[in-house]
């Protein structure tokens, strides 16, 4: 069971107000109690903040505001003394616009560092090179207007992207694995993983849904087919030679792949190539239940243990928002949430999450540099990074100063010592499923058997020693499990009603899952 850790807003240890490497050591019982297994850092390398450290400027460094190299070491042994691993994210599709390789390829045109990157000439008129557009809206190129050439990002302008058929690139970036395997990683969550390679003529991709003015840049972007900017075969190479440095010393390559469908994502998920793939989808999609279970059940069988499953990370509103806010959201979120716990891979629960938070409320200001820099033009990622909420101190026990990013503070039902002191809180219900799941590993291991139901809104399974009953429809169920004695043992909802195990079929109250036992 893993956990993401957005390390500005997880814990601050010198009360500068942004989160460092030593808040979280300090936090490290915490998730012990808690009961995940391993921590996702996001990015805390050097870095000029334009896209709040996925524009990496030295891959081999902490920036001074997350501490150092020593805090970094420290934070690793006292995680692996609790039995807890660390992935730290990797950023291999784009650099900064500072790190000293574009500085170097921007002042020297004929030098060798500028093959680092994706230049190219005007198209006619002195348009950019293609049709290509960034994620954040707007062209993927912008002009250097020292040398007339184009730089490629599918981000930010600020983040320029990388040329992965260099072999420099290559083999810099197997240093850079080296060097924080060495440091005693347990694995590497993978950023834009189906990015790196792009087509080497640089034609224009289709273009799919028409284009209107006042679109969303995220509406702009996925009116074209990304045959030629994305997705391109030779990326797997890249991973595989990773995959000769990570095996043998049990280092995990967990990919951001946005490929919501196996056919795709089993590209990059494949013996010797990433372990597995966070399926973004879900940590996008509303509450649309029916559409969920069938991306649930094809992902599992296509990718039985391929998958790493999510609802929430820092890029996205939090799922008890999109779910319907307030209680209804969170008890929402947790009945998938158990959902994923049975269907292979390895889940994911995004810091906050444990306690049923919705979006944080800010005071004032735009503190996403996405927004800022594309002059509002898309929803910013603010919402979902206001600071862990530990207890009613002064800016809820993050920081004792104004923490980076100014939000309304969170009442005491929605702190960490809040929730741990009221046995009926969110937070002992995540911690009963994580316990349930270390217990039981059939819930994970076991060959996975679906019972079919007649209600798309409702999901059945048995592995092993356990049944699981995901009712996501507004009203009870009855789902016959096949034979007697099953017995629940866990529910979403705290105190739900739930038929003892007197015959072979389950009676489930809406939006609600349950999981059972049999035996013990």
């Amino acid at each position: 069971m893993g956990y993401e850790i957005y390390v500005r807003s997880f814990a601050d240890s010198d009360g500068d107000g942004i989160g460092d490497l030593a808040g979280i050591t300090s936090r490290l019982d915490y998730l012990s109690w808690l009961g995940v297994d391993a921590l996702w850092l996001t990015p805390f390398y050097p870095s000029p903040g334009h896209d709040h450290g996925y524009d990496v400027s030295d891959y081999r460094a902490v920036a001074p505001h997350h501490g150092s190299l020593q805090d970094f070491d420290t934070l690793v042994s006292a995680a692996h003394q609790r039995g807890l691993r660390v992935i730290v994210d990797i950023v291999p599709n784009h650099t900064s616009i500072k790190h000293r390789w574009f500085a170097s390829a921007r002042r020297d045109p004929d030098g060798p560092e500028r093959h680092r990157y994706l230049w190219a000439d005007p198209g006619p008129g002195g348009r950019p090179p293609n049709n290509w557009r960034s994620h954040f809206g707007g062209p993927a190129w912008t002009l250097d207007e020292q040398s007339g050439q184009y730089w490629c990002h599918l981000f930010l302008p600020e983040q320029p992207d990388l040329n992965w058929r260099n072999p420099v690139v290559r083999e810099d970036f197997e240093s850079i694995l080296h060097f924080w395997i060495d440091r005693g990683v347990d694995g590497f969550r993978v950023d834009v993983a189906h990015g790196l390679f792009k087509d080497t003529e640089l034609r224009d991709n289709p273009q799919i849904a028409p284009l209107a003015d006042g679109m969303h840049p995220f509406e702009v972007f996925d009116a074209f087919e990304h045959r030629y900017d994305m997705y391109q075969t030779e990326t797997t190479d890249i991973y595989r030679r990773w995959n000769h440095i990570c095996a043998p010393r049990q280092v995990m390559l967990l990919g951001e792949v946005d490929a919501p469908w196996p056919d795709r994502m089993s590209h990059y998920v494949a013996p010797g190539v990433l372990d597995q793939g966070f399926l973004l989808w879900a940590a996008r999609a509303g509450w649309s239940p029916e559409a969920l279970l069938k991306m649930v059940r094809v992902m599992h069988e296509g990718l039985p243990q391929g998958v790493s499953w999510v609802l929430s990370n820092h890029d996205r509103p939090r799922p008890a928002s999109r779910f319907g806010g307030g209680e209804v959201g969170a008890q929402r979120a947790l009945a998938v949430t158990t959902l994923f716990m049975a269907v292979g891979g390895t889940p994911f629960l995004y810091q906050g999450e444990e306690l049923g938070l919705t979006d944080g409320t800010l005071r004032h200001g735009t503190y996403d540099p996405v927004p800022v820099e594309t002059a509002g033009a898309i929803h910013g990622r603010d919402g979902c990074r206001t600071p862990m909420p530990w207890d009613t101190s002064p800016h809820n026990g993050f920081s004792t100063s104004d923490p980076w990013i100014d939000s309304e503070p969170r009442p005491p039902q929605q702190t960490v010592a809040g929730q741990r002191a009221d046995p009926d809180a969110p937070i002992h219900r995540y911690r009963s499923l994580l316990a349930l799941r270390r217990k039981h590993p059939d819930m994970w291991r076991a060959p996975l058997e679906w019972i079919e139901t007649s209600d798309p809104l409702v999901a059945a399974l048995r592995r092993g020693s356990i049944a699981l009953v995901a009712n996501l429809s507004d009203h009870r169920t009855h789902v016959s499990l096949g034979s007697p004695g099953w017995q629940p043992v866990f529910a979403n909802r705290q105190g739900s009603r739930l038929d003892s195990a007197t015959s072979e079929a389950i009676s489930v109250p809406a939006e609600t899952t349950v999981v059972l036992t049999r035996g013990s």
